[in-house]
C-alpha cells in the first residue's frame, strides 16, 4: 500500500471523481474523509469503503462556507489525528455564452472551486505544519487550467486560478514539507459531464454524439474519455510523492488533447 495511515480529505467525494479517489485512498491504506454538500451520500460512500475493509468517515461540508469547513475538518482531525492529504475536488459546471452568465452564477462558480480551496487549504495547512510529517494539497483542476473553451468563462477562470493558488502553497509549503499540485483531468465520464452533453448540443445545435466526437474528443490522440482510475492513479502519485521534488506542478491527464 502507497499510503499506509496517511488521512486524507477528499471534497465533493460522495461520487464521480471525489468517490474514485476516496475509494483508492483507502485501498491505498489511508483513513479517509469523505466530505460533500450532501451528508447522507458522503456517509453512504463512507459506509462503502468501511465495508471493503477501509476506515472512512462522512462529513458534511460546504465548501464555500468556512464554519461549515473549519467544522468538517475539526471532525476528521478528532477522529483520525490530523491531516495529511487534502484533495479539493468539490466543483460544479454551469454553460452559458459570457453575457448570459448572471453574477450570481459567476459568483457560485467561483465560490465553490476557488473559495473552497482556498478555505479547506486554509483549515488543513496549520495541522500540517503541526505535525512535522509534511503533507500534499491537491487541487482539481481541469485539461481548462490549460485551455479555453467556449461557453465555460467562470469555470476556466476557476481551473486557472488553481494553478496559481498551488504554486503560492509550494512555496510557502516547502519548508514544512508540505507539497501543491493540480491534477488536470480532461473529459471524464462523471455526472458533470454527462450534463454538459445535452446543454452544449442545444446552444451549438448539434448533436450529442457531435458534441462528444467533435468537442470534447476531437483533440485527444485516441478519441477517449479520460477514466476515473485514470485521475485517481495520479492523485496516489502526488498524495504520495516523498520530497519536495514534485510540486508547484500541473499534471494534465488527457489522452493528449493538451501536451505540454
Amino acid at each position: 500500500m502507497k499510503l499506509p495511515d496517511k488521512v486524507a480529505i477528499v471534497t465533493g467525494a460522495a461520487s464521480g471523481l471525489g468517490k474514485a479517489i476516496a475509494v483508492r485512498y483507502a485501498r491505498e491504506g489511508a483513513k479517509v474523509a469523505v466530505a460533500d454538500l450532501n451528508g447522507e451520500a458522503a456517509d453512504a460512500v463512507a459506509a462503502e469503503i468501511r465495508a471493503a475493509g477501509g476506515q472512512a468517515l462522512g462529513v458534511a461540508m460546504d465548501v464555500t462556507s468556512e464554519e461549515a469547513v473549519n467544522a468538517g475538518v475539526a471532525a476528521v482531525v478528532a477522529a483520525f489525528g490530523g491531516v495529511d492529504i487534502l484533495v479539493s475536488n468539490a466543483g460544479i459546471q454551469i454553460v452559458h455564452p459570457l453575457e448570459e452568465f448572471s453574477y450570481a452564477e459567476w459568483k457560485t462558480m467561483l465560490a465553490i472551486h476557488v473559495d473552497g480551496a482556498f478555505l479547506t487549504t486554509k483549515a488543513c495547512l496549520p495541522h500540517m505544519y503541526r505535525s512535522g510529517r509534511g503533507g500534499a494539497i491537491i487541487y482539481m483542476g481541469s485539461v481548462h487550467s490549460k485551455l479555453a473553451s467556449m461557453l465555460k468563462a467562470p469555470y476556466v477562470t476557476a481551473k486557472h486560478g488553481l494553478i496559481g493558488l498551488a504554486r503560492v502553497i509550494a512555496k510557502e509549503g516547502a519548508a514544512h514539507g508540505v507539497r501543491a499540485n493540480v491534477i488536470c483531468p480532461g473529459f471524464v465520464r462523471t455526472p458533470l459531464v454527462d450534463k454538459q452533453i445535452p446543454e452544449q448540443a442545444q446552444e451549438f445545435g448539434i448533436s450529442e454524439e457531435d458534441v462528444i466526437r467533435k468537442i470534447m474528443l476531437k483533440d485527444t490522440v485516441d478519441g477517449e474519455f479520460t477514466t476515473l482510475d485514470d485521475v485517481a492513479e495520479v492523485a496516489v502519485l502526488f498524495a504520495g510523492f516523498p520530497s519536495n521534488a514534485l510540486t508547484g506542478q500541473s499534471l494534465v491527464v488527457s489522452h493528449g488533447w493538451y501536451m505540454q
